[in-house]
């Protein structure tokens, strides 16, 4: 038996016989690692810790440390569900079983739904068949024998797989005990490191995605490496499931999806109609500030504008039918770009013009499939805070900058400190598939990733994943309990300039074609809007608060000054409820609380007598009684500089950017 030579990652070398196993490697540098090893990674390429290895290679022994050993343990008890699943059913069909963000989940067909009895049942035999730490043990069938083990068991669909994916005439197989699965690997040693794990719930879902197909029961499963981390993740879902907006919109009376409409729609009810209100006149205020020029853009324009833009090709599966009106198509706007195009186009540029910035809070429709609506987060008519930059090469990078330093200003004042920046740039391998020459996707990448470097922003850089026609920044913040959300986006574009022939006069008297950057901060205002109602649990800071301040006379006889302090707070200009209902004090102080107002004002004799209300806040309960004009001061303090004194509650975080 020959020798090969061991690159380890800090550079050390080891000679080991042929045939020598990941497993075998991580022994020999530590029984620590030999313990917590799950999986390796040879020349880049996940494998088993009992495959053998046969060459010189360059090895990486991976612990619950690295997300890609995290992925193989959910993979592993992906398989660990279908061995339960089997042996406590064993007339199901097998689909595919991936591991996911945060778990896995493993897709059957059985005659009868899947219950929470049942799902209790198949974890109780998961921990069963792990405790008995049986192996994971790779096996090669040759591809006929596999297609007829399968045929053999009734199951139709992995027989379908095998002869789909199989290109090799030995087929990979592994076995958890009596369950085999055919699968490309690679997994974990043994049943016995899966010890973290909960069955959250069952979804149905098509053959391959495809609706024409069977339709299966997907088992979705959350899996970690420990206790600990199974147990915050669960956390974090309760408390998602107490902030969720569409409970929230509608306990707190913000907002509505009805059915006589049609779903995607929403109406906005009074209060909802308060909070967007502030938010659009923050930001418009906002953007005239800084130099942009604010649009307004037609619902609908004819479907041959679509075709030169090219969304009547590329983007036609989320657009809405065309309207014929006198004989010609007209279509319902999906986006703000070929409006504000034309608006440049009404009339030639001139250097000394550019940049121009036009901004609109724009209604645009887009037909999202039923299945991924939700809420205010995907919706089939939404309104997006738009804005196109049109300027000269040399300006680029100061426009950047601005629309950047827009996007902090937008986090600071709603409320989010933490953050995450991602460049998605082209792929560099395959021009062809982007508008755009090459030496101008460098220059704009350069512009973008120059500028983040001069603000001294951290970011992390994708390969591949900008759109066709241009690079692109992302910012997604982070809400109170840590989830990420993509909002904010400056998006360069090779393409619609070209498409509608835009152009300026320079300074040397020729025409030449100017940069244009999309620019987006909310995303759009329904999600923005979504978002917001999570962070802070519904419970507004006052500025955006649609109630602030509840006015809570003690009892009839104090309804005189209640209403005086009313008419002067509403004079100030101050969004007030007088709450004149016979009831119980601690019933109205209830009830403010449930509707998140920040400030509840008691009113009783002795408030009556001094001029004075009795302030009590909605987190840090009784403050104390002020002079009605002292208590006008502050909330007008609070209210003008956007003050966040309420803050967000507290719940697991990621760390900040």
């Amino acid at each position: 038996m020959g020798a090969i030579q061991i690159t380890l990652p800090d550079g050390a070398t080891r000679e080991l016989p042929s045939g020598s196993t990941p497993a075998q490697v991580a022994a020999q540098i530590s029984p620590r690692l030999a313990k917590e090893a799950l999986v390796a990674r040879a020349d880049g390429e996940l494998i088993d810790l009992s495959r053998p290895l046969n060459r010189d290679v360059k090895l990486s022994i991976l612990t619950a440390k690295d997300p890609d050993a995290v992925q193989v343990l959910r993979h592993s008890a992906a398989h660990l569900l279908a061995a339960a699943v089997i042996e406590l059913y064993p007339n199901v069909k097998l689909g595919i079983g991936p591991p996911i963000e945060n778990g896995f989940f493993y897709e059957f067909v059985r005659d009868e739904p899947f219950t929470p009895e049942d799902l209790e049942k198949i974890e109780a035999k998961m921990r069963e068949i792990a405790a008995k730490d049986i192996p994971n043990e790779r096996k090669l069938i040759p591809k006929p024998e596999a297609i007829e083990l399968y045929r053999n068991s009734n199951q139709q669909f992995k027989c379908e797989l095998v002869e789909e994916k199989a290109v090799e005439p030995m087929v990979s197989f592994y076995t958890t005990g009596k369950f085999i699965d055919f699968c490309r690997g690679p997994h974990i040693p043994s049943t016995g490191r899966i010890k973290a794990f909960k069955l959250m719930n069952v979804a149905g879902a098509y053959w391959k995605g495809d609706e024409k197909n069977p339709q299966m029961q997907r088992i979705y499963a959350a899996c970690f490496v420990d206790q600990k981390q199974l147990d915050e993740y669960l956390h974090r879902l309760e408390e998602a499931k107490r902030r969720d907006h569409r409970k929230l919109g509608q306990e707190l009376d913000l907002f509505s999806i009805e059915d006589e409409a049609g779903p995607g729609l929403i109406f906005w009810h009074p209060k909802g109609g308060t909070i967007r209100r502030l938010m659009e006149d923050w930001l418009r205020n906002e953007l005239v500030r800084r130099g942009y020029e604010l649009v307004y853009t037609p619902h609908i324009m004819r479907l041959d504008l679509w075709k030169t833009s090219g969304h009547a090709n590329f983007y036609r599966e989320n657009m809405f039918g065309p309207i014929e009106v006198e004989k010609a198509d007209y279509q319902l706007k999906p986006m703000n770009c070929p409006g504000h195009i034309l608006i440049y186009k009404s009339r030639l540029r001139s250097y000394r013009d550019l940049p121009v910035r036009l901004a609109e809070l724009g209604t645009v429709y887009r037909y999202e499939r039923s299945g991924v609506l939700h809420g205010l987060m995907r919706v089939r008519g939404f309104t997006q805070d738009d804005a196109h930059i049109f300027c000269m090469p040399n300006q680029i990078e100061k426009e950047i900058q601005d629309c950047v330093e827009f996007a902090w200003e937008v986090l600071r004042v709603f409320g989010f400190d933490r953050y995450e920046v991602e460049l998605s740039g082209g792929d560099p391998s395959h021009p062809e598939i982007y508008a755009g020459t090459p030496e101008e996707w460098k220059r704009a990448e350069d512009a973008l990733t120059s500028t983040l470097k001069r603000m001294g922003v951290e970011y992390k850089y994708i390969p591949g994943e900008a759109a066709f026609y241009g690079p692109k920044i992302d910012v997604k913040l982070v809400d109170a309990i840590g989830r990420p959300w993509q909002l904010s986006t400056v998006q360069f574009d090779f393409n619609l300039p070209r498409r509608f022939n835009l152009e300026y006069v320079g300074e040397d008297g020729n025409r030449h074609a100017p940069l244009m950057v999309h620019r987006a901060l909310w995303g759009s205002v329904e999600r923005f809007f979504g978002v917001l109602i999570e962070h802070y649990a519904g419970a507004f800071p006052p500025w955006l608060a649609p109630v602030q301040a509840a006015v809570l006379p003690l009892s009839e006889k104090f309804m005189d000054y209640a209403r005086t302090v009313t008419a002067q707070l509403k004079d100030a200009g101050f969004r007030i409820h007088l709450d004149d209902r016979n009831e119980k004090l601690q019933a109205k102080i209830r009830d403010a609380q449930l509707q998140k107002i920040p400030y509840m004002l008691v009113l009783g004799g002795k408030e009556a007598e001094a001029g004075t209300v009795a302030v009590r806040h909605r987190s840090r309960g009784d403050l104390g009684p002020r002079p009605v004009a002292q208590f006008i001061a502050s909330l007008r303090q609070e209210v003008d500089s956007c003050s966040l004194d309420a803050q967000p509650e507290s719940g697991p975080s990621a760390k900040a950017k």
